[in-house]
């Protein structure tokens, strides 16, 4: 038999050993910027890579990465702690989440995302949410109302870490997205919020028939004019939250790509109201998201409820990455109705085709 005080031992010790694992993930998350630094440091002198291919000591990285004996003691150690690399006979080599760094395409884009575009202006979260405005962005990279009309503007490493990461995971669902919307035989598609084309170039190629009009902001309708050259593609410079917006009278299909996370949800109830006043009665809408409650892995609900701060801070202060749950209200609100919903790509989108309620 165990006697009361052994048993009362053993739970303090329990909690004790709790307590500290609890301490230890208090504290990765209090050092946390600096973990991330110490990686953007170790990329921008080719630690990493250098790591990739071979093991070393401390004296060949300082040769071969071209950095005092200071830099690549203190960095080591720092990512030793934190598992980026391991120490085995006084050689260092990369673990395999260090590998992840310099190998998976995700992690990386994901990386540079938020060290170009969002790492300083997220010391501004807390003041973004006080005066729903992207306090980051104005104060870190310039004074714009949002960061939509200052893409073409921004610098030339953020921009292409802004692209990189929009771009890494809708693109991806293009073609399943593609045949679905073509089932319904559209003569035309209405793209709204195209960025920079790349759908209505996938869609020209899909359908040597259908036409395509992209509607975006005038700042990047300029750009898309650039990469898509085809007498079948039109531009409708509109800011669909002006009170003064003037939808084109839509037919075929609607498509709505990582659009409305880019909006508050009064204004999403906006714009999809006057889609639907806008639209001909066998208008089919399909809206495309990563909704954050259909996710079947834990890092990518992680990484879009983070990415939803991303918005608060340098986007534009209101809106987020959303939940199924609250777009199918939204819907419901704006006179529209789900009549299909897809699973679609490998990053767990959804993609929803709503009619209006006469067709239901």
């Amino acid at each position: 038999m165990v006697d009361k005080e052994t048993t009362k031992y053993r739970r303090k010790s329990r909690r004790k050993e709790s307590f500290v694992e609890t301490l230890a993930k208090a504290q990765q998350i209090v050092f946390a910027p600096f973990t991330f630094q110490v990686i953007a440091s170790m990329m921008k002198f080719g630690i990493l890579d250098y790591l990739k291919s071979t093991s070393a000591s401390i004296e060949e990285i300082v040769q071969n990465c071209d950095i005092s004996k200071y830099t690549a003691k203190t960095l080591c150690e720092a990512a030793l702690v934190t598992e980026i690399i391991e120490l085995k006979d006084g050689k260092y080599s990369l673990t395999s989440l260090g590998d992840t760094f310099i190998d998976n395409e995700m992690t990386r884009v994901n990386f540079n995302f938020m060290r170009d575009v969002c790492y300083l202006g997220a010391s501004e979260l807390a003041n973004s949410f006080k005066e729903e405005s992207p306090i980051g962005l104005k104060k870190y990279i310039g004074n714009y109302p949002t960061i939509y009309p200052a893409l073409s503007k921004l610098p030339e490493q953020i921009q292409k870490s802004w692209y990189e990461f929009d771009h890494y995971y809708s693109d991806t669902c293009f073609d399943e997205v593609l045949d679905i919307i073509f089932k319904q035989n559209p003569k035309e598609i209405f793209d709204i919020g195209g960025n920079t084309g790349k759908f209505e170039k996938a869609c020209l190629k899909y359908n040597p028939d259908c036409k395509v009009t992209m509607l975006d902001l005038p700042e990047n309708i300029d750009r898309a004019r650039e990469n898509v050259n085809n007498n079948r593609c039109e531009f409708y410079g509109i800011n669909v939250v002006s009170e003064k917006a003037v939808f084109p009278k839509m037919s075929g299909a609607v498509f709505m790509s990582q659009f409305l996370d880019c909006f508050s949800e009064r204004q999403i109830l906006s714009i999809l109201t006057n889609v639907e006043k806008a639209s001909d009665k066998n208008i089919h809408i399909y809206i495309l998201e990563p909704f954050i409650d259909n996710q079947q892995f834990k890092a990518a609900e992680y990484s879009l409820v983070h990415i939803s701060l991303y918005f608060t801070c340098m986007a534009n202060g209101v809106s987020k990455m959303y939940s199924e749950k609250d777009m199918l209200s939204l819907i419901d609100e704006a006179g529209l109705k789900v009549k299909s919903k897809y699973s679609v790509g490998i990053h767990d989108y959804t993609l929803l085709e709503c009619v209006k309620n006469e067709m239901v």
